[in-house]
């Protein structure tokens, strides 16, 4: 399910699109002022963001420019503001859509799907992997749980994404060494064993109560099966 963002002051107005977006499928998040936009933005992966420009305490244009700094999520426009120049300002901040208010609902939800369409041919598609509740980047090289983000050590992200690219693919030591080391292997399986180990307990510090990476003993590594 597809994760959207709307960033809008209008309590009225987020709240419709967010009903239109959810009976459409979409997971949603509503937040109303710009601070916690750009918070919300940072610390939880989304597909989408619906983003108004005139908002309490950081205006969006201010988040659409910080955000270009470290994200190429889909970006669309909404505001009352109809003039050509403002729309190329935004354009070249980089969003990636423009509605002007007012707007049918009908033209958001096809905004929307032409925009995640458009991003996902682009080769963005399989940037974005979600496991129970995990949400990990691989744009960004962010991983969250619960949103709650968790650093993790470069060999750390390379096992990880191995892992959600091949979901329920048993990697022995010896295939995550060669895919994570690029050397052949010598049998010495202690590297493999202490990322692995680093890299749960990491995962299990956020949340205790799941488990994620399974041993299946006599071969190797993979995601947990459910």
């Amino acid at each position: 399910m597809d994760r959207i963002l709307i960033i809008e002051d209008s309590i009225d107005v987020n709240k419709m699109i967010a009903e239109v977006l959810i009976d459409g499928g979409y997971h949603v998040k509503s937040v109303y002022n710009g601070i916690d936009g750009i918070t919300e933005i940072k610390n939880n992966a989304y597909d989408l963001i619906l983003l108004d420009i005139m908002l309490p305490y950081k205006s969006g244009d201010e988040i659409l420019k910080d955000l270009r700094n470290f994200s190429d999520v889909p970006v669309i426009v909404i505001s009352a503001k109809d003039l050509v120049g403002v729309k190329i300002d935004l354009l070249k901040l980089g969003a990636d859509d423009y509605i002007t208010k007012p707007f049918d609902l009908g033209e958001v939800i096809a905004r929307v799907e032409t925009n995640l369409r458009r991003y996902r041919k682009s080769g963005n598609e399989g940037s974005l992997f979600k496991y129970k509740n995990m949400i990990y980047d691989n744009n960004l090289k962010r991983l969250s749980i619960n949103g709650i983000d968790i650093e993790l050590t470069a060999k750390e992200h390379m096992i990880l994404e191995l892992l959600l690219k091949n979901p329920g693919k048993v990697f022995t030591k010896s295939n995550l060494y060669e895919s994570i080391w690029q050397d052949q292997y010598m049998g010495d399986e202690n590297a493999v064993k202490i990322h692995i180990s680093n890299l749960r307990n990491k995962l299990k510090k956020v949340n205790p109560n799941d488990e994620y990476i399974e041993t299946v003993w006599g071969l190797g590594y993979r995601l947990f099966k459910e």
